[in-house]
């Protein structure tokens, strides 16, 4: 008998599991904490102040004013890079604000809040190439950091990638003229283009983006209770102007990155963009 039931508590466990688990949303609210990834030390969206050593930047911001919305306390959890969709998908944090742009390979992983802004992957070029439309560059060479959704914008473009492991090295490449461009997001481009006039070299962002990067949060999929909620709360956040106040702070006109926030929160179905593999 013993071993019977024994037996039926293993068989049952997995179940148990799921229902626990069945609805995140419910999970959140009942232990009353939010968990949310961010990078470890990427600014400015997430790294340690150099006083207080405390996660400072625009993710953790985001982080902060939904768990104020949910109405629960906020744990920030750094992770690298590499770990932002794998910890989601194993439910080792219950969403992550990393900068998280949606692919198609990403998005068979897990689920995208709607975007609160739409990146850009931005052509970098010399200054007389720079009202050139895309179809001029395909089979020309183009530098980007290696595995980036840069490269991947490049091969879509039809141009020939040629890949660095970091994106001073891609930059330099363009400075010697191995390659026509450089691919980049559009806050590294902007710091590239000053950079490059500082030395005298007369550098632009190319008219046309060579991909369109749609950011949201990312959560873990089957959990549409959950989405829900966040789409809610972010939709709230940014009709009360608290996302433009992050953004100002962080990237905005008067930081060193210059950027102008040009989108609002919005459906991620009604976004008319080809999203990278």
């Amino acid at each position: 008998m013993a071993l019977t039931k024994l037996l039926t508590a293993i068989a049952l466990a997995p179940l148990a599991i799921a229902v626990a688990h069945a609805d995140q949303l419910s999970d959140v609210m009942a232990k009353k904490s939010l968990s949310c990834g961010v990078y470890a030390d990427v600014p400015p969206f997430s790294a340690p102040d150099p006083t207080t050593r405390e996660l400072v930047g625009m993710d953790v911001d985001l982080c902060t004013a939904l768990a104020k919305h949910l109405g629960v306390a906020l744990e920030l959890k750094p992770m690298s890079v590499e770990a932002r969709v794998p910890e989601v998908k194993m439910g080792r944090v219950d969403l992550i604000f990393a900068n998280l742009a949606y692919t198609k390979s990403r998005a068979e992983q897990i689920q995208f809040s709607d975007p609160y802004y739409i990146a850009k992957e931005t052509l970098v070029v010399r200054a007389p190439n720079a009202d050139q439309p895309r179809e001029f560059f395909k089979g020309k060479k183009i530098s980007s950091t290696k595995g980036s959704t840069s490269e991947q914008s490049i091969r879509l473009a039809d141009a020939t990638p040629v890949t660095f492991q970091d994106t001073g090295s891609a930059y330099m490449a363009l400075q010697q003229n191995k390659v026509v461009g450089l691919v980049t997001n559009t806050m590294t481009a902007i710091k590239l283009v000053g950079q490059a006039k500082e030395g005298g070299v007369n550098l632009a962002i190319a008219k046309e983006p060579m991909a369109l990067e749609p950011i949201g949060a990312g959560m873990r999929q089957g959990e549409p209770a959950f989405l829900a909620k966040v789409n809610e709360a972010l939709r709230a956040m940014d009709q009360a102007g608290e996302i433009d106040a992050i953004w100002n702070r962080w990237i905005g006109p008067d930081t060193a990155y210059k950027m102008v926030r040009e989108d609002k929160v919005q459906s991620l179905a009604d976004l008319k963009f080809d999203p990278l593999p």
